[in-house]
């Protein structure tokens, strides 16, 4: 009898991370949002055809829609869908998240990036953050700590 493999204990598995976004901006704060898919799209994802790299995500009309974010389609997809590797998809927050968002990326400066999809209870999810982006300075004072954790890291180990 064969066994299932156990999820973590966050409740799913990652389909894809924006590693990018942790280097571009600073991120204040994260939202979890549904995503509105077709049956294509459930199933490249399910084989981890997706990048989100290069998407961001925008608030038009009360609701958001993430852009740029790019599913390849299965070779094995059926002939009557079209598939649009690169279209815009709906976010589904909850009102009250979708107008503290609205508020604070018209009146504050901040930008709203996508850094991870992942699998919860049978849904894709996407965990959006709210963010600043980083002028070079920022990002190069960053490198400077990480090198330096690692290199104190080192250091205690070898004693």
């Amino acid at each position: 009898m064969a066994t299932k493999a156990k999820k973590s204990a966050s409740g799913g598995s990652t389909i894809a991370l924006n590693k990018k976004a942790r280097h571009e901006y600073f991120i204040e704060d994260r939202y979890e949002a549904g995503v509105s898919l077709e049956g294509w799209e459930v199933k490249s994802l399910r084989a981890g055809k997706i990048n989100i790299t290069e998407a961001y995500v925008t608030v038009k009309g009360n609701e958001a829609f993430l852009f740029g974010a790019t599913i390849s389609p299965l070779s094995s997809a059926s002939t009557h869908v079209h598939p649009d590797p690169t279209r815009t998809r709906k976010l589904l927050l909850h009102r009250e998240e979708l107008n503290r968002l609205i508020g604070l990326i018209e009146r504050k400066g901040y930008t709203l990036v996508p850094l991870a999809m992942y699998w919860k209870r049978g849904r894709a999810k996407v965990e959006i953050g709210l963010a600043k982006g980083k002028k070079l300075h920022d990002k190069r004072a960053d490198s400077k700590e990480r090198d330096w954790q690692r290199e104190k890291q080192r250091i205690f180990k070898n004693g």
